[in-house]
């Protein structure tokens, strides 16, 4: 095939999922030339991933399409239980609150962010992500696929093919994105380091519609895990979740067969895990998937990054793996922005790789340690291999009885369920997450010891390299989140009551550098009025103390008071975390 034309653009992602339409969106509200490609027609056709946690939220929050997602989206405050049942129709065999709305989990949620999670599936995302690309200027392109690719020290060239035409180009990129997902052509074509082991258990994605409203309109929930004794799953027969309540749901289910189950297949197992044999049930799609425990050891090459499933694959336990992707597209983009557009130097980007890959590989662990944890729930209702199904219900109904034995079991089944907060209660995970890299200034002094489970529970700091800690503060008689003043592809500097000598020194050094840096005052009776003192108790730097914030809203540097040379300082910071 001739290739007829070149197409020169500063990045080429490759990939238009959640992780490839972020980046680009990220990339063209920076003003950076972006074409992004999808061997796919369009955007997904089935809903997929859903979980949307409060961490992603905020990056839409910055990209300012919060609330697109919302009204595609359902608030998981609402959709706040997990339940485990025979059927729906059937037994209830226990319940827990999830996503932060337990009594004793509230405050916790309430105090990390001002968003809130959504159950947001994937099918519903990608439109408003791929708009909003749209709208600031990305070429997006559908139906085209990537056939080689190749880099130099100077640029990338990549190859492309329009799938409906046949049709091949080249595109000469400054960066390329490899978002193109868990068969990542990029990651196999340059040679990617993994580490782990693919292909655990072979599983089935069917998108149904039926109406359930009688069965779950009394406990509205994202995840309704069904397990039926005597059946031959090591456990359940299959996990209803919820896609648009109460009338669509993806019915999931192991399926290690080759070839789709069939139309006819699915509404068995449908009917079998709903326990209403008179209900219509339409089939929408059909998919298979594979449960992976796989992460990249590297994410990078040359000019080459990868971003989202393409560097990190595991199942879908806690609702882990777009938030992760989103995040990678959030971290890179700023710093390709940053270094095409010259106010920072290459070596910036050597931050991504020591930034990124460990929460991979801690999303990868959590995801798949709580996919194990599952098999305590096996053995607290006593469901074992090979057992019939009179045996499994006479094991399930001892549970109920009042007898000294069903006492310790119902004790082991609250044990099991209470494992069941890493999969839907992690806030610490979702959060807590810190960057040692190149691109953050230590200031010697330890992170704070963490006072509770760091998985399940978030700890707010300004040590450098944690995320900046939402606080509500008062400016023009109106709530504002700590978080709404920095970001926006800008590093900023937050001060206090005694500020002015870092302001004189952020005008200067930001005149000096080119670059935007505003500086916020927050504290009582600043221009950010911290009138409940919320701010105060959680910043950690006194009242001459400083910030400095990247755009991805991750603390570069701080001063635990003023300086003798401020300016300089600051300037220093600044050209160490931009490799100036």
């Amino acid at each position: 095939m001739i290739v007829i034309r070149t197409i020169n653009t500063d990045v080429l992602v490759v990939g238009c999922g959640p992780t490839g339409l972020t980046a680009a969106v990220s990339l063209a509200s920076q003003g950076i030339s972006t074409l992004a490609i999808s061997r796919y027609p369009g955007t997904a056709h089935t809903p997929r991933a859903h979980i949307t946690n409060l961490r992603t939220m905020e990056v839409f929050r910055d990209l300012g399409i919060e609330s697109q997602i919302k009204e595609v989206g359902y608030s998981l405050s609402w959709l706040n239980n997990n339940v485990l049942a025979t059927s729906l129709a059937g037994m209830e065999i226990a319940r827990y609150k999830s996503y932060g709305t337990s009594w004793d989990r509230l405050s916790d949620y309430a105090a990390a962010s001002p968003c809130d999670a959504v159950n947001c599936p994937q099918h519903v995302m990608e439109p408003v992500l791929l708009a909003a690309a749209q709208d600031r200027g990305a070429d997006v392109r559908f139906s085209t696929e990537l056939v080689d690719i190749e880099q130099t020290p100077d640029e990338v060239r990549a190859r492309v093919r329009r799938r409906d035409t046949g049709t091949e180009y080249m595109v000469r990129a400054r960066y390329v994105i490899a978002a193109d997902g868990a068969r990542s052509t990029i990651a196999e074509k340059l040679g990617f380091d993994f580490e782990g082991q693919a292909g655990l258990r072979g599983m089935a994605n069917s998108w149904i519609e039926v109406d359930l409203t009688k069965y779950v309109d009394y406990r509205p929930g994202v995840l309704f895990w069904i397990a039926q004794p005597g059946h031959e799953q090591w456990f359940g027969t299959a996990t209803l979740t919820n896609v648009r309540p109460w009338n669509e749901w993806m019915l999931v289910h192991p399926w290690n067969s080759d070839g789709l189950p069939s139309e006819a297949e699915v509404i068995e197992k449908a009917r079998l895990v709903i326990g209403d044999p008179k209900l219509d049930i339409k089939v929408k799609a059909i998919t298979q998937w594979q449960v992976n425990n796989v992460v990249a050891t590297e994410y990078r090459k040359g000019r080459i990054f990868l971003a989202g499933d393409a560097a990190h694959r595991h199942p879908p336990t806690g609702g882990l793996g777009t938030n992760t992707s989103v995040q990678d597209a959030w971290n890179l983009a700023w710093k390709l922005a940053w270094v095409i557009t010259g106010k920072a130097g290459e070596g910036l980007l050597n931050s991504y790789e020591p930034e990124r890959q460990p929460v991979g590989s801690q999303v990868v662990a959590r995801a798949i340690k709580s996919w194990h944890n599952m098999a305590d729930l096996v053995a607290a209702l006593g469901f074992a291999e090979g057992q019939s199904m009179e045996e499994g219900w006479n094991v399930l109904y001892e549970l109920y009885e009042d007898s000294a034995k069903a006492t310790e079991r119902r004790k082991t089944l609250a044990k099991a369920l209470e494992l069941q907060n890493y999969r839907s209660n992690a806030l610490g995970v979702e959060l807590g997450y810190r960057y040692e890299s190149s691109s953050v200034v230590d200031d010697g002094i330890p992170f704070p010891e963490p006072q509770r489970d760091p998985e399940l529970h978030y700890e707010r700091t300004t040590h450098p390299g944690a995320y900046l800690p939402h606080a509500w503060v008062e400016h023009e008689q109106k709530q504002v989140s700590t978080l709404d003043l920095v970001g926006h592809g800008r590093f900023s500097l937050i001060v206090g009551i005694g500020g002015e000598p870092w302001i004189r020194a952020a005008a200067e050094v930001g005149a000096a550098l080119g670059i935007e840096l505003p500086v916020y005052s927050i504290g009582l009776r600043c221009e950010y009025d911290d009138i409940v003192g919320d701010w105060v108790a959680i910043r950690e730097v006194g009242d001459q103390g400083a910030i400095l914030v990247r755009p991805d809203r991750h603390i570069a540097w701080r001063s635990m008071g003023l300086r003798d040379k401020p300016a300089e300082e600051l300037r220093t910071a600044l050209d160490h975390v931009l490799a100036r």
